[in-house]
């Protein structure tokens, strides 16, 4: 991984070799206080270690004291146009601000920001896609593109830079898959400053997965990238739960549950979906850092199983549960589920 600055959100760091953070936002008119501290809440249940909300007015701007008093994640202002909302949010007590400097207004407007964070140590977030490409670098580089994306940032690194705040997080992100990667390629040779990134816009559930995980997982795999938002148009918690499994599948998180379970063939002989799916539910708040086996298959099933921390191997209505590579019990495929949650919940 590379080693980029460490800025601190709240209590949380980012960047500086340490481990990848999940993000996500919520979805509710964050004046509503009840109903943001309640979303926060349930971030912080799945998994999530930050949390961003939209400031649109300055009831957005006076809720977050009151929402901080009741939660425990660290808080980032989503701000757009207004360098006012921008400094009330600083004031009312967000961990950090994600603005776009170059529709903040002009330089003095800026630089007022840029004071209120100085004064209250907290990092901003610059962010660029591609509806937000400077013209003029839509002009030297022939349109929205590479290039023109992130010198667009740079550009917003360095008015920053000219007035002396260095605690700065970027990120680039594109609906384009491939376009994401090589932003975030380019960008991490031209600064060290920490990336978040994600695929914008990524479109329902199975879409967004399938994009997300190639874009981060492609950036994550080669040491790029400090922190992580999976963009998905839905219940943000899923957000944190694809996150956590793109980290999870690089080795790079383990506190969760690490189900390994076959695909199913012609070879199958117990109701392996219904199985796996009911483990996936009942260990899904599971904290424990165990590889799970289940295994449908009298070919694959046994070797598998005796990798894992816990599995079981299943056939012909009979399970035998594994336990660090020795078989330790046998069970009826109706006591399958019971048998492996138990023995997880018991596990060390």
């Amino acid at each position: 991984m590379k080693k980029t600055k460490k800025l601190m959100v709240g209590n949380v760091p980012i960047g500086g070799g340490f481990p990848i953070t999940v993000q996500t936002m919520t979805t509710e008119k964050t004046s509503n206080i009840d109903s943001v501290v309640s979303q926060i809440n349930d971030f912080e249940k799945a998994g999530c270690d930050i949390s961003r909300s939209a400031v649109n007015s300055f009831e957005d701007a006076k809720a977050i004291k009151e929402i901080k008093k009741r939660t425990n994640l660290p808080f980032i202002a989503d701000i757009q146009f207004d360098y006012k909302l921008a400094i009330a949010a600083v004031e009312g007590g967000c961990d950090a601000l994600r603005i776009n400097p170059g529709n903040i207004g002009s330089v003095d407007k800026v630089k007022l920001v840029v004071e209120k964070c100085k004064e209250y140590k907290i990092p901003i977030r610059i962010g660029v896609n591609s509806g937000s490409v400077h013209q003029s670098q839509i002009e030297k580089y022939n349109g929205v593109n590479v290039n023109s994306l992130v010198f667009s940032a740079m550009d917003e690194v360095k008015v920053l830079e000219e007035m002396g705040f260095f605690d700065i997080a970027i990120s680039i992100k594109s609906s384009v898959v491939n376009t994401m990667i090589e932003v975030n390629r380019k960008i991490s040779t031209l600064c060290d400053y920490p990336l978040h990134i994600g695929v914008t816009e990524a479109g329902p559930f199975f879409s967004s997965t399938v994009k997300s995980s190639i874009g981060i997982g492609t950036l994550l795999s080669e040491g790029i990238g400090d922190t992580i938002r999976v963009s998905i148009t839905g219940d943000p918690l899923e957000e944190i739960r694809v996150g956590k499994e793109i980290l999870k599948s690089l080795n790079l998180r383990k506190d969760g549950i690490d189900i390994v379970s076959c695909p199913t063939c012609s070879r199958t002989t117990v109701d392996l979906k219904k199985i796996v799916k009911e483990v996936e539910i009942k260990t899904k708040d599971i904290k424990k850092d165990i590889k799970v086996a289940i295994m449908g298959c009298p070919v694959n099933g046994p070797g598998e199983s005796k990798e894992a921390d816990l599995g079981i191997a299943a056939s012909n209505g009979i399970g035998f549960l594994f336990k660090n590579g020795e078989i330790i019990k046998k069970v009826k495929e109706d006591e399958i589920i019971d048998t492996l949650i138990k023995a997880i919940e018991e596990s060390k």
